[in-house]
C-alpha cells in the first residue's frame, strides 16, 4: 500500500487539532505552520474533510477548523477514504468488482485479503489515538515484530 502526501496531511492535521484539548477552532495557517503542510494543499484536504463530516469551519475571529464529531470516532480508515477513496482500488475499482479470466481469479481474493488486513488497522485507529500518542493494543502489538521494521 501507498500511503499519499494528502492522507498522510490530512491525519497531520487532525492530529494537531486533536491536541489541543481546549476544543477552539484551529486556523488552516497555524495548522500548516504546526505540520508543515503546504497552505492551498491543506485548504483542499479540510475541504474533503467537511465534505465527509470530519470537521466543520468556524468564520470570525476565532474561526478556523474543528472536529464535527468526537476525535475519538475518527479513524484512520474514515480520513484515508475522505481523501483518497476506498482503501484498496484495482485500476479504480472496488476489489469485488474486478473480474478476471479463470486462471487470475485467486486474484481478487489477494485484494480482498489485503483490504481486509488494512481494515484491520485503519478501522482500530482513531484520531484520538493519535493524539494521544497510543495505540489499541493489536495494532502496537503488530510493531512490535522486528520484522515489520525491515524493508523488503
Amino acid at each position: 500500500m501507498r500511503v499519499s502526501a494528502k492522507a498522510d496531511y490530512a491525519l497531520r492535521a487532525l492530529i494537531e487539532i486533536a491536541v489541543r484539548t481546549d476544543g477552539t477552532a484551529v486556523s488552516a495557517e497555524q495548522l500548516g505552520k504546526a505540520q508543515g503542510i503546504p497552505h492551498g494543499f491543506l485548504q483542499a484536504i479540510l475541504a474533503d474533510l467537511r465534505r465527509a463530516d470530519v470537521v466543520v469551519s468556524q468564520r470570525g475571529q476565532s474561526g478556523g477548523w474543528r472536529f464535527a464529531r468526537e476525535p475519538r470516532t475518527v479513524t484512520v480508515a474514515d480520513v484515508i477514504r475522505a481523501v483518497d477513496g476506498p482503501l484498496v482500488s484495482v485500476y479504480g475499482l472496488r476489489p469485488e468488482a474486478v473480474e478476471y479470466d479463470d486462471s487470475a481469479q485467486v486474484l481478487q481474493h489477494v485484494w480482498i485479503a489485503a483490504r481486509s488486513s488494512l481494515r484491520a488497522v485503519f478501522e482500530q485507529v482513531s484520531i484520538q489515538d493519535l493524539a494521544d500518542g497510543k495505540l489499541p493494543e493489536g495494532v502496537a502489538a503488530l510493531t512490535r515484530d522486528e520484522d515489520a521494521w525491515q524493508p523488503h
